[in-house]
């Protein structure tokens, strides 16, 4: 009586190496640049932040009778300007850190993987009076994730 054997013969083995080889060479580039996208989509959150952070710091300041040099916000003073926080105040309030993110530059957040920061950051203008009226333009947000 002879004994069987069983499993794999070397050119199975070999066919199905080759096409796990295959399926990885065309798969590997479409993974490679997932890395821009998550430095591009942690601008965009730390601009929303930042958004959200300005309107409830206006929102307090007008309910301390739009007058205070400062608000707090989770017990933390916010320097404010003309309503709303000022370049250092508004990472504050969005409580940004420089731990992932490049906040050297006073209202720049910018990442620190990106081969140019210019192009991967959002920038944050402070609120002007509009001439000698008691008009205030709001402040802008500009985000460029172009160079993420």
């Amino acid at each position: 009586m002879k004994k069987q054997q069983s499993g794999f013969t070397l050119i199975e083995l070999i066919m199905v190496i080759v096409i796990l080889g295959i399926l990885a060479a065309f798969a590997l580039p479409r993974f490679a640049n997932m890395s821009g996208d998550a430095r591009a989509a942690t601008i965009n959150g730390a601009a929303g932040s930042m958004r959200s952070a300005s309107a409830i710091a206006h929102s307090a300041w007008l309910v301390a009778g739009t007058s205070p040099a400062q608000v707090t916000l989770e017990g933390t003073p916010i320097d404010m300007a003309h309503g709303y926080p000022t370049l250092t105040g508004i990472l504050l309030a969005a409580q940004i850190s420089g731990k992932d993110l490049d906040i050297t530059t006073a209202g720049t957040v910018s990442s620190l993987g990106a081969t140019d920061s210019a192009t991967c950051s959002v920038v944050y203008t402070e609120a002007t009076p509009v001439g000698t009226t008691t008009v205030i333009t709001a402040p802008t947000f500009v985000v460029n994730v172009g160079g993420c």
